[in-house]
C-alpha cells in the first residue's frame, strides 16, 4: 500500500465527512477496508484508488467512506456518564421543565442506535418519574448504514449483551428469529436521521440535552470549533452538553461551561461569558 493511495483515501474520507485521519492512524485503512476488498475482488489498494478514479456511478467511493466510519458502540458505553445523567442532568431537567412536561434529547453521532437506545432505558426504569412526559430522542449519525441498523432495531445475541443486564435485557427487549429488538416502550421514544454534525443543526435552540460523544475528536481543529457552534445552536439556552471523557471544549468554543468538575459534562455559558470567549478567541 502506497503513501499516496493512503492520502487519497485519507482525503476522501475527509471531503465527504470533515473527519480527519491523521497519518500516525492510516495504518487503519487497510483493516477498515479488508471485507470490501474482499467482496469486490479487489487484490490491493492501490487498485482500489484506480477504480475510485474511473467509479461514474460513486457508488465505490461511497462504500469506501462507510468502511472507514468509525461506528463503535456498545449499551451504556462508560456507564459513569450515564449514571450522571440519571443523578444530576435529568432531575435538573424535570424541574425546569415540569410546566410543559416535555424533553427532547439529541444523540449526535448515534451509530447503531445503542446510545439512545440507552437513554430510552433511563426514562423507562423510572416511570414514577416521567409518566406523561412527552420525551422525543432524536439519534443521527453521519454513516447511511449504521443509521439504517439504528432503524431497524434489531441486534444480535453479542451486541445485546454488550452492556446490559441480564435483567435489563429481558425487561426492554424481545428474542425474536432475527436477533433482540427493543420493546415498543423505548422505541416509541425514538426516531433516527442520517446528519452529519457539522451541518445546521436539527430543531435549533431546542434541545435540553446533547450527546455527542468521541465525534468531534476525529476533525481537525477548525471543523472542530464548527462542530461545537453547530451543537451551540442546538441546545437551549438552559441546556446540557455531554461529549467524551476524553474530551474537552475547553479552547474550542465559549459557549460551553464545564458543569463543576465533572470531565465532559457541559452547561451553555452565560451570554457575557459566551461574548468574552469569542473576543479572546479571535484576538488570539
Amino acid at each position: 500500500m502506497s503513501e499516496i493511495s493512503q492520502r487519497i483515501i485519507a482525503d476522501l474520507l475527509f471531503a465527504r465527512t470533515g473527519q480527519q485521519l491523521a497519518e500516525n492512524r492510516r495504518w487503519r485503512i487497510q483493516t477498515a477496508l479488508a471485507g470490501l476488498l474482499r467482496e469486490r475482488g479487489i487484490s490491493k489498494l492501490d487498485e482500489l484508488v484506480c477504480l475510485l478514479a474511473e467509479d461514474p456511478t460513486d457508488t465505490l467511493a461511497q462504500d469506501v467512506v462507510e468502511a472507514l466510519l468509525n461506528n463503535e458502540t456498545y449499551f451504556f458505553r462508560d456507564r459513569l456518564m450515564f449514571d450522571l445523567l440519571a443523578s444530576e442532568v435529568l432531575p435538573d431537567l424535570a424541574a425546569k421543565r415540569s410546566a410543559c412536561r416535555r424533553l427532547s434529547i439529541w444523540s449526535a453521532g448515534c451509530s447503531t442506535g445503542q446510545e439512545a437506545l440507552s437513554l430510552a432505558m433511563i426514562f423507562a426504569d423510572q416511570p414514577e418519574v416521567w409518566q406523561g412526559w412527552r420525551i422525543d430522542i432524536l439519534g443521527t449519525d453521519i454513516s447511511a448504514k449504521a443509521i439504517d441498523a439504528a432503524r431497524r432495531g434489531c441486534y444480535s445475541q453479542f451486541e445485546i449483551q454488550r452492556g446490559l443486564g441480564v435483567t435489563q435485557m429481558l425487561d426492554w427487549f424481545e428474542e425474536t428469529g432475527e436477533g433482540w429488538k427493543p420493546r415498543r416502550e423505548l422505541s416509541r421514544r425514538l426516531r433516527f436521521e442520517r446528519r452529519n454534525v457539522l451541518d445546521a443543526p436539527p430543531d435549533p435552540g431546542r434541545f435540553d440535552l446533547v450527546l455527542c460523544r468521541n465525534v468531534l475528536l476525529y476533525f481537525d481543529r477548525s471543523y472542530r470549533e464548527r462542530g461545537f457552534g453547530r451543537l451551540a445552536q442546538a441546545v437551549a439556552s438552559d441546556g446540557w452538553l455531554m461529549i467524551g471523557a476524553g474530551e474537552s471544549a475547553s479552547g474550542h468554543t465559549g459557549a460551553f461551561a464545564p458543569a463543576c468538575d465533572t470531565s465532559g459534562l457541559y452547561r451553555r455559558a452565560p451570554a457575557s461569558d459566551r461574548q468574552a470567549a469569542g473576543g479572546r478567541r479571535h484576538g488570539a
